[in-house]
């Protein structure tokens, strides 16, 4: 049972304990913390592996954790930095108390997330940063979720938290005008997370459930009145709308057998209406205030993929948003998806060339798109997009999507 235990609890709590710790020794000792939250997961597959898995295993690693980090283990520096502060200040070098309790773990998380993400670190360090401590991500993951190298992951943390030392930043919230500052990278951390998870970058898994659960868990906490971080942007709310609405469909998007199910095919009984819920909630508190954001347009475009039935405005609207978002933040892959929008509302014939002038050799949506579109009419050409698509799809699950594509079998999208 451990097995399978710790590596789930390793996911669930990793970033709540680094931050944790981080808040009492301080950010710049980030690599401290990682080792002192990978000794107490060792810890536990060696005892739990003997005596057996405790009654409460989450209170059982946090009273572990809290012990290591006070006893120093291996960290004579940080002792050492730690006495030095406390002298300065004038006070006793006591041994210093770690509060463990739900309220302090949640807020140092909240404050971890506004340290990576200071102004003074390249936005790519602060997220690659983000992913690493708050997201629990291992270097692989990250690279793979950013479209980089192992050694270009390493290179940006290294350097992270090199200016967190050199800059001497702290876990203390500053004042509400420095805290915007810092939003737009807290927010791109979090949309990248729960990417990672909606659609997984891993060759094993083309979704990762407890990723986007973690996403929207670290997003809600930006909403969390209090804490001196001034007023909720509406950006917040449109993001976690956005989640909320992704994450709705998440039980439909993969079968019994493991196999990937396309929107058109989804058993749309399965689709999570409280979730959904929730998402029109978050969604009204954004729209409020008047500010439109790329998380307004694209968690409305989300919003639009809820509805059961089309009554002839579903893919109108779906793609005067993307128009829309296009105008405000161009990007390929929602480039991509207007294209098939486009196809949706006129015709596989008029979109071909709205899809080719995008021009994205090498991409598997690319590749994948075109494949669709020449269906019925030039199936040589449809036939050469599915093979490129095929030998670019990562997970074996998509590459049986588009097997039964080639052989006909998978379901018309039109």
């Amino acid at each position: 049972m451990e097995q399978e235990l710790i590596p789930r609890l390793y996911r669930q709590e990793y970033s709540k304990m680094v931050a944790l710790i981080c808040s009492r020794f301080g950010v710049g000792e980030i690599d401290a913390a990682e080792d002192i939250v990978g000794e107490t997961f060792l810890s536990a597959a060696e005892t739990w592996g003997v005596k057996g898995v405790p009654d409460n295993p989450v209170g059982w690693l946090y009273r572990v954790a809290r012990n290591n980090t006070l006893n120093g283990l291996k960290h004579e520096q940080v002792r050492q930095r730690t006495r030095s502060r406390l002298a300065k200040a004038g006070t006793a070098a006591v041994q210093p108390e770690l509060d463990i309790s739900a309220e302090n773990i949640a807020d140092s998380q909240l404050r971890m997330i506004y340290a990576v993400c200071h102004p003074m670190i390249p936005v790519e360090a602060q997220v690659t940063l983000a992913l690493r401590v708050l997201c629990g991500f291992t270097i692989e993951e990250i690279a793979q979720a950013l479209l980089t190298t192992k050694a270009n992951v390493n290179k940006r943390l290294f350097r992270a938290k090199e200016k967190l030392r050199a800059g001497k930043i702290t876990t203390a919230l500053p004042s509400t005008a420095r805290l915007n500052e810092r939003l737009d990278g807290v927010l791109i951390t979090l949309y990248l997370l729960f990417n990672e998870g909606y659609y997984s970058a891993s060759p094993d898994k083309v979704l990762r459930k407890e990723l986007c659960a973690e996403a929207i868990r670290l997003t809600y906490l930006l909403t969390v009145p209090g804490k001196g971080k001034g007023e909720v942007r509406p950006e917040v709310y449109s993001l976690l709308a956005l989640m909320c609405f992704q994450a709705s469909r998440l039980n439909a998007r993969v079968d019994d057998a493991g196999e990937l199910v396309l929107y058109e095919q989804q058993d749309s009984g399965l689709w999570d209406q409280e979730l959904i819920n929730r998402g029109n909630g978050y969604f009204v508190r954004a729209c409020d205030s008047g500010v439109l954001s790329r998380y307004h347009l694209e968690a409305a475009i989300a919003w639009w993929h809820t509805q059961k039935t089309d009554n002839g405005e579903k893919w109108q609207n779906i793609l005067h948003l993307y128009n829309r978002l296009l105008i405000l933040q161009y990007s390929p892959v929602a480039a991509l998806n207007r294209a098939y929008a486009f196809a949706r509302v006129y015709g596989k014939k008029m979109a071909i060339p709205e899809a080719e002038g995008l021009a994205l050799t090498g991409n598997l949506f690319y590749h994948s798109l075109l494949g669709e579109l020449y269906g019925g009419v030039d199936e040589a050409r449809s036939l050469a997009h599915w093979k490129l698509a095929r030998r670019l799809a990562p997970t074996a699950a998509e590459r049986r999507v588009i097997d039964n594509k080639m052989n006909g079998q998978g379901g018309a999208a039109f």
